[in-house]
């Protein structure tokens, strides 16, 4: 059996902190965390102070390393995403291919089908779109969205069985409550997104079986106190799970932390990056559906934005979601940690990382207490 013995840091389990403890891996799986007086024979691997955690989740990924799916919806693409954020904590993401023809995302459901079975941090499909909202558009292309038929429901149920893992962000205006039951029921993730819909229409989608609302506040009818639209749902809602861009530009951290506290259920709010090519990249500039999008430093972190001013996906990794959360959402360090690993696991139904518990994949990471990253492993192996 080859078995690793992590020591030299606090470990974080998903739950609680660890002090004074060591994180025992056979076989690139969790095998126990055990006091430093009571260790099996194994490799030691001396870990500096810091954090050990479980690796981070990030459920939308549009790009990065230089790279962005819709440019090139291939295994090696999802690859290189996947690499480009591995050095900010990600060990398993859902490369996204956002609004695109028929083509593009066939090839994006053809590549994911290959690229989940190799163990280089691709875990699953989002497809955000094309079944948005024009009135929602943000980034998008309008003119390729279109309203769910029959034959999506049958071949994104046929992909859900081969990739394990599909994601797919529509409007509740683009998709009828038997639609969304019938893919629920299938095993793909329906996320409510893109969507101008009443609180009434989202309320209907989600119990149906839509377990999730996309890049929570962005692209969506708010909360009205006569009107509480999507928003309003959403946090009402104890089911559903939100997905929130936290870098200082999407969302005024006053309105997160309001939406923190007044999530009820089981369904948290959890860290996504919704992150382009440039995470990973030295270029500050990149083309999405012909249109040029460019990299605008200032405040927290920079941001992405088209000729218009439209913010365009962001600059933002999970290491510094989680930076965010601590400094401006009044966030507790384990409370950060969790929405970047334990909450998206449980949103997605990857049951298997997430956290640090006997049986689940060892994907780590190692950071300082200020959340710079400085190892991750993938199964126990460095990545």
């Amino acid at each position: 059996m080859a078995r690793k013995i992590f020591s030299g840091a606090r470990i974080f389990d998903g739950e609680r902190f660890h002090d004074d403890k060591a994180l025992v891996v056979a076989d690139g799986r969790v095998e126990t965390i055990a006091p430093l007086n009571d260790l099996p024979e194994g490799d030691p691997i001396e870990l500096d102070g810091g954090i050990l955690s479980a690796g981070f989740i990030d459920a939308q990924v549009n790009g990065g390393g230089g790279r962005m799916l819709n440019d090139e919806p291939s295994p090696a693409s999802m690859y290189t995403i996947a690499a480009g954020h591995r050095p900010y904590g990600t060990t398993s993401l859902l490369p996204t291919l956002i609004t695109d023809t028929a083509r593009a995302t066939a090839a994006a459901i053809d590549a994911a089908k290959q690229a989940v079975h190799e163990n280089r941090g691709v875990a699953g499909l989002h497809l955000e779109g094309p079944h948005l909202a024009p009135a929602r558009k943000g980034a998008h292309l309008a003119e390729l969205m279109r309203p769910v038929e029959d034959s999506d429901v049958s071949a994104l149920t046929k992909a859900a069985q081969a990739i394990g893992t599909l994601l797919v962000t529509m409007a509740a205006e683009q998709v009828t409550e038997k639609q969304v039951r019938a893919l629920s029921e299938a095993g793909v993730i329906v996320s409510i997104g893109h969507s101008d819909c009443t609180s009434e229409a989202a309320e209907a989608r989600f119990d149906a079986g839509a377990r999730g609302v996309t890049h929570l506040f962005n692209a969506m009818s708010q909360l009205g106190h006569r009107t509480p639209g999507l928003v309003g749902a959403a946090l009402d809602h104890p089911a559903v799970w939100c997905g929130i861009i936290a870098d200082g530009h999407h969302v005024d951290p006053k309105a997160l932390r309001t939406a923190l506290r007044a999530k009820r259920g089981e369904g948290k709010l959890f860290f996504v990056t919704d992150a382009m090519s440039l995470v990973g990249s030295k270029e500050n500039s990149f083309r999405l559906n012909g249109r040029t999008v460019r990299r605008e430093t200032g405040g927290f972190c920079s941001k992405l934005v088209l000729s218009d001013g439209t913010l365009a996906g962001s600059d933002v990794d999970m290491a510094s979601a989680i930076r965010y959360g601590i400094t401006y959402l009044d966030l507790s360090l384990a409370e950060a940690l969790r929405m970047a690993t334990l909450y998206p696991a449980r949103f997605l139904g990857i049951a298997d990382r997430g956290r640090l518990a006997p049986g689940l994949r060892a994907d780590l990471v190692h950071m300082t207490d200020g959340i710079e990253v400085k190892q991750t492993w993938i199964s126990g192996e460095p990545a």
